[in-house]
C-alpha cells in the first residue's frame, strides 16, 4: 500500500512539472519594482527581463533548539567516554533537534540527481563534449552510474530530473521530465537563463522536495550532471563571496593547468560583462547558474520547508546551496554536509558556510556519490542515539569526577 500511495504521489507531480507553462502565481513569488504585466487571475503572464525583479517566498523555520540540553544529555550518558563518538554526536544531535525527538527516524532516503547543460562549454571550458550529459543521464536510467552503485548499496532511491539537458529524452520511469529550456545560454556573451526561467527552474524544484516528503521520505540527498557547471559553480562563489576566482575555479572534469588558466579567464571576462549586485543572490543565480542549479536550489528550500534532513553532496550542490541560504539562512540548519571534494573551490566554499563535511576521500565526481556514501554515517549516528545503552540502564559507573 505505501508503494502506490508513493506512486500516486510522483504521479501528480509528474504532471505538474511535465507541463510547459510559463506562468506562476503570485502567491509563490514577489516581485519588485517590476514590468511584469500581472492579469486579473493573478498570474504572471509576461516575462520579466531584470534577474533582481524575482524574489522566491519561502518559509523555512530556524530549528528549535529548545531541546538541545536534554537531548545532548541523552547522547553523553551513553555507555562511552564524553564526545568519544566524535562527529557522529553532534550529528545525532542536529538530526534529533531538526526531527524534534530524543528517537528520530530516517525514512525513505531519496537522491534527486539533476541534469542541465550549459552554453558556456562553447569558450572551452571543459575537456569532455556537451553530449556527456545527456549520455549521463541515460546511465542514470540504466543503473550504470556511479551514484547508482552506492544508491543501490545503500538502499536509497534516485531520481533522476531533467532540468534542463539538451537532448529529448523518451519517456521513463526513472526521469522526471521538468526541463526548463534546451540548456542555458553562453553566460561569457549574456545571462544563462531569463528571470523567468530561474524562477521556473526554484518552483519545480520546490514541487520534487515536496513530493518527495509527501511520498514519506525525510531525507534528501542532491546531485548533478551537467558539462561545464562547475565554472558555472566557481563564477557563483567568486561572486557571491567576494573571492578570487583563482581560489574558486579548480580542474572539473579532468582540466589541466592551461585549461584551468582558461577557466578562469573566461569567468573573469563574463564577470566583467555583467555587472550584478552581489548582494542578489538571484541574480547572480541567473546570469551565471544552471538549470540543474536553480532547480537544486528550489529543491534544498523546499526540503528545508519540510523540515526534512538535507544531505550536501560536492562543489556544485554546495555552490546551489549558496544560493540558497542567501535566500533562507535558516536552510543551514537542516544541512549534513557529506564530503570534502577534492575540487579545489569546494573547501574554501565549505569554510565560507562554516560547514563541517563528514567525509574527505578525495571525490570529484558530483552526481550525489559523497551523499550517498555519507549516509551510512548518518544511520549510524541516529542509530547510537536509539540503540546504544545508557550508563544506567547497563548498570555501568560513570566517570569519577
Amino acid at each position: 500500500m505505501r508503494q502506490s500511495t508513493q506512486d500516486r504521489h510522483y504521479s501528480e507531480l509528474l504532471y505538474f512539472v511535465q507541463r510547459k507553462c510559463e506562468i506562476f502565481c503570485v502567491s509563490s513569488m514577489h516581485l519588485k519594482n517590476s514590468s511584469a504585466r500581472v492579469c486579473s487571475t493573478g498570474l504572471i503572464q509576461k516575462s520579466v527581463l531584470m534577474m533582481q525583479y524575482i524574489q522566491p517566498d519561502f518559509c523555512i523555520v530556524p530549528v528549535d533548539t529548545s531541546l538541545r540540553a536534554a537531548l545532548q544529555s541523552v547522547i553523553d550518558n551513553k555507555t562511552k567516554p564524553l564526545g568519544a563518538l566524535g562527529m557522529l554526536e553532534s550529528l545525532a544531535l542536529q538530526v534529533g533537534l531538526i526531527q524534534q525527538t530524543f528517537s528520530p527516524v530516517l525514512q525513505q532516503p531519496v537522491v534527486l540527481v539533476f541534469a542541465g547543460d550549459h552554453g558556456i562549454v562553447e569558450a572551452g571550458v571543459s575537456p569532455y563534449p556537451q553530449a556527456v550529459t545527456q549520455q549521463m543521464v541515460m546511465n542514470f536510467l540504466a543503473g550504470g552510474a556511479g551514484i547508482n552503485v552506492f544508491a543501490r548499496q545503500h538502499e536509497m532511491r534516485i531520481r533522476v530530473v531533467d532540468a534542463g539537458v539538451n537532448h529529448v529524452f523518451a519517456a521513463h520511469p526513472g526521469l522526471v521530465d521538468a526541463k526548463v529550456g534546451m540548456g542555458t545560454r553562453n553566460f561569457l556573451h549574456e545571462p544563462a537563463m531569463s528571470a523567468q526561467q530561474c524562477a521556473q527552474a526554484i518552483t519545480s524544484g520546490r514541487a520534487l522536495a515536496r513530493a518527495e516528503a509527501s511520498a514519506g521520505s525525510n531525507v534528501i540527498g542532491f546531485g548533478e550532471m551537467g558539462i561545464g557547471n562547475t565554472t558555472s559553480a566557481s563564477a557563483l562563489v567568486a561572486i557571491l563571496c567576494g573571492l578570487p576566482v583563482e581560489q574558486c575555479a579548480g580542474r572539473g572534469t579532468g582540466l589541466d593547468d592551461a585549461g584551468v588558466q582558461h577557466k578562469v579567464h573566461v569567468i573573469r571576462q563574463a564577470m566583467d560583462r555583467h555587472e550584478v549586485d552581489p548582494d542578489d543572490a538571484l541574480a547572480v543565480l541567473a546570469t551565471f547558474g544552471g538549470f540543474e542549479v536553480a532547480m537544486m536550489v528550489g529543491a534544498m528550500l523546499g526540503a528545508a520547508e519540510q523540515r526534512m534532513v538535507l544531505l550536501i553532496d560536492g562543489f556544485i550542490a554546495t555552490a546551489a546551496l549558496l544560493v540558497a541560504s542567501r535566500i533562507a539562512p535558516a536552510i543551514l540548519d537542516y544541512c549534513v554536509f557529506a564530503h570534502c571534494s577534492d575540487e579545489s573551490g569546494h573547501g574554501v566554499l565549505l569554510e565560507q558556510l562554516q560547514a563541517r563535511p563528514l567525509l574527505n576521500l578525495g571525490l570529484r565526481l558530483g552526481e550525489g556519490t559523497g551523499a550517498a556514501l555519507a549516509y551510512p554515517l548518518l544511520q549510524s549516528a541516529v542509530n547510537f542515539l536509539n540503540q546504544m545503552a545508557s550508563f544506567d540502564s547497563a548498570h555501568i559507573s560513570r566517570q569519577e569526577s
